[in-house]
């Protein structure tokens, strides 16, 4: 668990580097930054001229939607922009990003669900939009939010709770991620341990499967929880 939490701090500290960085040139214009998302340079290049480009709404609209300043979503989607030239990112272009965090360990299946809960309207790839809303939770959001992020991510199809089955899932994924060079080494028992122990603390009316209210409940009360989720806070 320590080395998950300084990994994940290296990734913030990486994300704090990437946003302080000075963007290189892009396809699309910002100058004094009072243009809309969407102008562009009329020097685009031969490949970015054959693919669909995608518009994203004004920074005024995700100014009001998110936690970020103008400045910040500026650059964002500047860096966005010059990894994803079409404006959105399908699943298996999330995945790639993910595995540079964690080389030592298999991240595929988590980046999946990962890349549920930020794809929000189910079409297979994230906009700008759902890129920086879920950024913004994630970074900047109440707990409250970020427990609700968390409940998302561990309810794999939605139906609003959330069963056994789908919190070995996400449990597991976790796991394969951070590789068998963890310590303590974990292993496909230490996985379904993990959530037994989980489940039983969550399941407060025995029911078999764990609510909204239940999983908020649980987390609020837990310390170690709470502390794991504080981990997102952070100024960009």
């Amino acid at each position: 668990m320590g080395q998950a939490l300084r990994r994940l701090q290296h990734k913030r500290r990486f994300v704090r580097r990437s946003l302080s960085r000075r963007p290189l040139q892009s396809s699309t214009s910002y100058g004094s930054g009072d243009e809309d998302f969407g102008s562009r340079d009329h020097d685009i290049d031969d490949l970015e001229m054959q693919v669909v480009r995608y518009k994203p709404e004004g920074i005024d609209v995700l100014c009001r939607n998110t936690k970020f300043t103008r400045k910040e979503l500026q650059i964002m989607y500047r860096g966005f922009k010059q990894e994803c030239p079409t404006g959105i990112v399908n699943e298996e272009t999330f995945k790639e990003i993910y595995a540079q965090f964690f080389p030592q360990g298999d991240s595929s299946d988590y980046a999946h669900y990962v890349f549920k809960t930020f794809d929000h309207d189910n079409n297979g790839s994230i906009s700008f939009e759902e890129f920086v809303m879920g950024l913004s939770v994630l970074s900047r959001g109440t707990l409250q939010e970020r427990l609700q992020w968390a409940f998302n991510l561990y309810d794999i199809n939605g139906d609003g709770i959330i069963t056994k089955d789908e919190m070995l899932d996400i449990v597991s994924a976790i796991y394969e991620m951070m590789g068998r060079y963890t310590e303590p080494v974990v292993d496909e028992t230490s996985a379904k341990e993990h959530v037994e122990r989980v489940f039983q603390k969550m399941d407060m009316n025995r029911d078999g499967v764990i609510s909204l209210e239940e999983f908020m409940d649980t987390c609020r009360r837990d310390e170690n929880i709470t502390k794991g989720m504080a981990i997102f806070d952070t100024v960009l």
